[in-house]
């Protein structure tokens, strides 16, 4: 089944040597799990400044450039990995979590979880 482990970041924070230790960690974190075959994809994102919102409103495209949310947490990063279980998904989560030195989000994804064929 595929998880995704979500890092975040607050933003009230500058980045720090300890950051750049972190990243490290994850770094060898990521080779290990492509090694297992366990990783299918792992990212860090730019800050949200540098995102935009895309959508259609009456059939034209609106694109608003970013921050958008008034959290002071913003998601930092992702690992997708495929585990055996739901044991091995949180053990896979702890690795991140103490690669970054905080808590992460685990999910399940709604396909690899059994969705209904008429919601796919």
């Amino acid at each position: 089944m595929k998880y995704v482990v979500m890092i975040f970041r607050n933003l009230d924070r500058t980045w720090t040597e300890a950051d750049q230790e972190a990243v490290v960690r994850l770094t060898r974190l990521k080779r290990e799990l492509d090694e297992s075959g366990e990783l299918v994809s792992s990212e860090g994102l730019l800050p949200p400044e540098e995102g935009r919102i895309v959508q259609v409103r009456d059939g034209e495209q609106v694109v608003t450039d970013g921050p958008f949310g008034e959290a002071k947490e913003q998601l930092a990063g992702y690992f997708l990995v495929d585990a055996v279980d739901d044991e091995r998904a949180q053990a896979i989560a702890s690795l991140v979590s103490a690669a970054v030195g905080d808590r992460v989000e685990l999910r399940g994804t709604l396909i690899s979880a059994g969705m209904p064929d008429e919601l796919r």
